[in-house]
């Protein structure tokens, strides 16, 4: 499959002068959702519960049938047997029939006999033990609707995950884009003061040894640079397997693309979950209710294993008459019937009792399974506020952090070109300070993950 390249400035026609594009999040998780070939599966799963549906409700469909079977042998007609007709199911556990029989023939036995004009029937057919309530039908259609409810949580489910992991990967391609503009100011300001320390030291206003301090500095930012221009392509690459046209041809970053500047994000506790809202928020969890619906499935089954404890009894009556003048009801008689009774019961029942009480196990299980899951989702949900709020804190403290060694890293200058401090401690407060601005702008990338876990964790990124 081609790549095509991902120009962003399509999409955005308010680009800046300069050329770069701001792919934010919200637009990154728009064309998640629209095009990636996970969401376009996850978006399936309702057509799936809807067929399953129609399917189901394929076992109460009218049949038409018909039977002809003939013998020739040696000249004569054994017998010629012809029965067609139609079956109508129904829901409780009735089904209606009607049709034609005609048989003939030199050896046909005398309870096969019909009328010269064939026999017209009609009738019903009655379970009065199994299958009064339910039966497997009734059974396959209960669970089809109860899947056809669920399909639209795992959808709901499988999105959410596919939000999160692509939410994920697009901070980190955030963290790793503004962490290499920090190396490369700490590159391009070692390299300047390197420079500037080499040609004052050849006119024997510096010692030589300070432009020896200088170039070590200079290849150890330089390193540090090309390891974080490392991680943003990496970061970059993994960016981009989640970004797809409508037409499924994947895409890729292109150079002018760059993602939303840090200082626009906002740090507020909006996300936090009230108290109040906490059950309600796990008692309706997608996942959970995946649970309630296997719950659902099995207590349809367990009813559907009950119903076998019951004998297998089942009444049929059908009217018979001669049609006249192809009216099937031409000299109709109550006389003129046929009916017929079925009994069956295993003496000892083992089969079913055994599968009953497999059935109440199931159920329990995934009740205590249930039980289990809410717990941990609650915790999961409770754990993420207990981030998004210390992330709060600590960008607050890294942001303090960035403000003293930014004024010690300038006091230290100043002493330095007062020729009270070393070059040394230069390198050391500057060090620092781009230490805090890296570990600031790695709480506020941790924050937005945080808030991401957050929505993630309560089901609430789709």
């Amino acid at each position: 499959m081609s790549k095509i390249v991902l120009f962003l400035i399509l999409f955005f026609p308010w680009a800046e002068a300069l050329g770069q594009v701001t792919f934010s999040d919200q637009r990154f998780y728009e064309l998640v959702i629209n095009n990636h070939p996970l969401a376009k599966q996850a978006n399936l799963k309702p057509s799936f519960g809807k067929y399953t549906v129609l399917k189901a409700k394929g076992g109460f469909d009218p049949k038409l049938e018909n039977q002809l079977n003939q013998k020739y042998y040696d000249g004569s007609n054994y017998y010629s047997f012809l029965n067609a007709g139609l079956k109508i199911p129904t829901w409780y556990g009735i089904e209606v029939k009607t049709g034609f029989e005609s048989n003939s023939g030199s050896y046909l036995s005398p309870q096969f006999k019909t009328p010269t004009g064939g026999l017209w029937y009609g009738g019903v057919s009655v379970n009065l033990g199994q299958g009064l309530f339910i039966d497997q039908r009734r059974a396959e259609l209960f669970k089809a609707r109860i899947y056809q409810n669920s399909t639209l949580f795992e959808q709901r489910l499988q999105l959410n995950e596919l939000v999160y992991e692509a939410g994920y990967a697009y901070w980190n391609w955030v963290l790793a884009y503004h962490s290499v503009e920090i190396m490369q100011d700490s590159y391009k300001l070692a390299t300047e003061r390197y420079e500037g320390i080499r040609r004052t030291a050849e006119v024997g206003d510096r010692p030589g040894i300070d432009s020896v301090e200088a170039i070590i500095q200079v290849q150890n930012r330089e390193t540090l640079l090309r390891n974080y221009e490392t991680d943003y392509k990496n970061s970059g690459y993994n960016l981009a397997t989640f970004l797809w046209t409508e037409n499924l041809e994947p895409l890729e970053l292109d150079s002018v693309t760059r993602p939303l500047s840090l200082d626009s994000l906002q740090l507020d506790l909006d996300l936090l979950i009230a108290e109040s809202s906490m059950d309600s928020l796990v008692v309706n969890h997608p996942y959970l209710k995946i649970n309630s619906y296997k719950i659902e499935t099995l207590e349809v089954e367990n009813r559907l294993k009950k119903e076998q404890l019951k004998p297998d009894l089942a009444v049929n009556y059908n009217f018979l008459n001669e049609p006249v003048n192809y009216n099937p009801f031409g000299n109709y008689s109550i006389n003129n019937y046929k009916w017929g009774l079925t009994f069956e019961m295993p003496i000892l029942l083992r089969k079913e009792r055994g599968d009953v009480a497999l059935s109440n196990l199931k159920i329990q299980d995934e009740k205590f399974n249930l039980q289990n899951n809410q717990a941990y989702i609650e915790y999961k949900i409770r754990k993420a506020m207990t981030d998004v709020s210390n992330g709060l804190v600590q960008i607050g403290i890294y942001q303090n952090t960035v403000e003293d060694s930014g004024k010690l890293l300038e006091a230290e200058k100043q002493m330095f070109d007062a020729g009270e401090s070393s070059l040394f401690l230069i390198n050391q407060r500057e060090l620092t300070y781009i230490q805090a601005r890296l570990k600031l702008i790695e709480s506020q990338v941790k924050l937005q993950q945080a808030k991401l876990s957050l929505s993630y964790a309560a089901a609430g990124l789709y």
